[in-house]
């Protein structure tokens, strides 16, 4: 229902009520109404029928009705590789950043969070601990789950019985710790991006996922405890593309960003398909996942002497001992219902464990360690598979990810040779001298709620990243597996997402009123540039490219926009004065003047989708604020291919008086294009700052 109408707060609940007794009648009941949010926006989660559901959402006053879906969860060197290093400028602020954490909780435990040489919290902090003993570095933490279920996996309290949140928030904010590694792998100190500052903790996930509902709980009280920055490493659990105001992400970013909390979410791991993230909304940072130059790789030696290379977070010892090796399809659990079509992929179960046990097996597929589990008691398993090999995943065995061609060979092998072994040993570090790519798993744009605006927005470290770990959940994410560890090895937007949270957390320390949009801009416009050559995606991969947050710090100019803005991209969205007014909670009206186009929300970045090869002509207004020198005079430079557009900026120079000043400019692009992308960019320079904007055409 947007923002709660001005003064009314009070009388929120009874209000819902009503309605819920208006849409219901004499089928109402007490429970009917399970929750009304009271602090940051205005809404109600109920139990209804999809025909009440939509009678409801025609009642006045209704922004949006829509289901409580499920969500799913999306990481010492990578810091490093980004140029961010340990002894950074820093200011005694960063202690007075609270970070915002939306996930699985936190293990308070862990070395990441000690709060020795922390004073007491920030005054303007609000936030409470719930069934949780908080110090000076977790402030605050809370729970939620609506519907009351718990599994017996779930710790009733904000304390992470997954891992996940534990690993994100310690990405973010955690200590430097040294000398940790993940079983001598990754060896270093780990340390969050902005280890000085606090973090508070919300977690609506549990072992059956995320709910809707308590992710939005959750942004709730995330902006009235007043944090500074919002990191939120979740996602549907398939590809979803839903309308702005029925996304809980869209919806709690939107009212964040009204109070001047940037969000930064994980853009998915859906990839490499274009069009599958699932979150677009432009007023939140999307951030893709992309390489480091560190490389985990495994090696196989077969009994005739053969090596072959694959990759995997292998941490188990086999001490150089062969085993005898079987290929998985000649081995189903046929009294189990299992055939050789379904065994040769080792899904769980699916093998006969008087064929399998003790032996190393070659499976067809890459699956995840969940789906394999302990492999019916397999002394180890090589999965063959044309997938990707840019992410080294953690099993609850020995285990490797081999190239297609090499299983092959190693299916001949196994087919001539009459006795045939193998060994897999520990896996080894190397570098990655092709870093930094976008990950193959990282979901791809474009954008299909509003094609003209590019997602997703940035990229940051999130394959193979050592963080922190609840030591009670195991390594592998499968039961069975007797390794725990306080710190894990782990890869995902949901990793990449916390780089970015503790780079704008970082900009905050320094620039403490700088709104949301101009510190996505200033991480925006001084991203390293990603190549093209090595993401065929172009930027529907990378967005405006791998994250600086040093150069972040001072980009020059910044593209600024407020509520205001958003309101005018929303009415020229289709948004009519009545869902307007319930989300600002004011006189906002969409009137011909106020209708704005999505080529003039002042965005970093510019994304034209064309479905014609005819000639176009498309016109992008935009407006500049100076946050660099006081005097200075910035020039226009488009790089783009030739022959194939025309863009055109007027003025070509801005010059500048004094910090704040504002200048505005237009931008045109003119052509045709009969290829599926054009990346183009557009580069203000004053002799200091380069400040680059990507500029995408592509055919629909």
């Amino acid at each position: 229902m947007g923002d709660h109408p001005k003064g009314v707060v009070q009388s929120t609940e009874l209000l819902h009520i009503s309605m819920v007794q208006n849409i219901l009648g004499s089928k109402f009941a007490p429970d009917a109404l399970l929750h009304s949010y009271k602090k940051s926006f205005n809404g109600f989660v109920a139990k209804l029928t999809e025909e009440e559901a939509a009678r409801m959402a025609g009642l006045d006053g209704v922004v949006s009705v829509f289901q409580n879906k499920k969500n799913k969860l999306q990481t010492t060197k990578s810091w490093d590789f980004i140029g961010f290093s340990q002894n950074v400028k820093r200011t005694s602020i960063e202690s007075d950043i609270i970070v915002g954490v939306i996930d699985f909780g936190i293990w308070p435990e862990s070395d990441s969070f000690n709060d020795k040489g922390f004073g007491p919290p920030p005054q303007k902090w609000k936030g409470t601990c719930h069934n949780f003993t908080c110090n000076n570095k977790i402030i605050g933490a809370k729970y939620f789950r609506m519907d009351g279920s718990f599994g017996e996996d779930d710790i009733i309290s904000p304390r992470d019985s997954n891992g996940h949140g534990t690993h994100c928030a310690s990405t973010a904010a955690g200590n430097s710790v040294e000398s940790t590694s993940f079983f001598g792998l990754a060896s270093g100190t780990a340390r969050g991006g902005v280890p000085s500052a606090r973090i508070a903790v919300y977690k609506p996930c549990w072992s059956s996922g995320c709910d809707d509902a308590d992710i939005l709980q959750a942004f709730d009280e995330a902006i009235a405890d007043d944090v500074d920055v919002i990191s939120i490493s979740l996602g549907p659990v398939s590809v979803d593309h839903r309308n702005y105001f029925e996304d809980v992400f869209a919806i709690g970013a939107f009212h964040a960003m009204k109070k001047g909390i940037l969000t930064s979410h994980s853009a998915g791991n859906e990839g490499p398909e274009l069009s599958t993230m699932s979150v677009y909304a432009p007023w939140l940072l999307s951030v893709a996942a992309s390489t480091t130059d560190r490389k985990l790789f495994t090696l196989v030696q077969l009994g005739d002497g053969t090596v072959y290379e694959g990759v995997s977070v292998n941490t188990f010892d086999l001490k150089n001992e062969s085993y005898p090796l079987i290929y998985a399809g000649d081995a189903p659990n046929i009294t189990g219902g299992f055939n050789r079509s379904i065994s040769r992929s080792c899904i769980q179960n699916s093998l006969d464990e008087d064929l399998v046990k003790g032996k190393i097996v070659l499976c067809d597929g890459l699956i995840g360690s969940r789906s394999l589990g302990l492999a019916s008691g397999a002394a180890g398993i090589l999965l063959r598979s044309l997938a990707s090999k840019d992410v080294a995943n953690t099993f609850a065995l020995p285990a490797v990810h081999l190239s297609s061609n090499d299983g092959a060979l190693i299916h001949s092998y196994i087919n001539l040779t009459g006795n045939p072994t193998a060994t897999i040993f520990k896996s080894n570090e190397g570098k990655d001298s092709l870093a930094p790519y976008i990950a193959s798993f990282s979901s791809r744009g474009p954008n299909p709620i509003t094609p003209n605006i590019l997602k997703p927005d940035l990229a940051a470290p999130g394959v193979d990243i050592l963080a922190a770990w609840s030591p009670i959940s195991p390594v592998a994410g499968v039961k069975g597996d007797e390794r725990n560890g306080n710190y894990n090895i782990i890869s995902g937007t949901s990793m990449a997402c916390p780089h970015v949270t503790a780079a704008a957390a970082y900009i905050k320390s320094f620039h403490p009123d700088w709104s949301p949009a101009t510190i996505k801009s200033a991480l925006m416009t001084t991203a390293t540039p990603m190549s093209i050559a090595l993401n065929p995606e172009a930027e529907f991969a990378y967005g405006a490219g791998q994250i600086n947050p040093i150069k972040a710090l001072n980009p020059g100019l910044v593209y600024d926009a407020n509520e205001i803005d958003y309101v005018k991209f929303l009415c020229g969205q289709g948004y009519d004065t009545k869902k307007l007014r319930s989300i600002t909670a004011d006189n906002s009206s969409c009137t011909q003047a106020n209708n704005g186009t999505v080529w003039d929300l002042n965005l970093p970045s510019f994304a034209l989708s064309m479905n014609t090869p005819t000639f176009f002509s498309r016109v992008f207004h935009r407006t500049v604020t100076n946050v660099g020198s006081a005097t200075s005079k910035y020039k226009a430079r488009v790089i783009a291919p030739p022959s194939l557009l025309n863009i055109i900026v007027e003025p070509e120079v801005l010059s500048f008086s004094f910090v704040g000043q504002k200048k505005s400019f237009t931008l045109r692009i003119e052509g045709r294009i009969n290829v599926g992308i054009v990346s183009s960019s557009l580069v203000w320079d004053d002799g200091t700052s380069q400040v680059r904007s990507p500029i995408v055409v592509y055919s629909e």
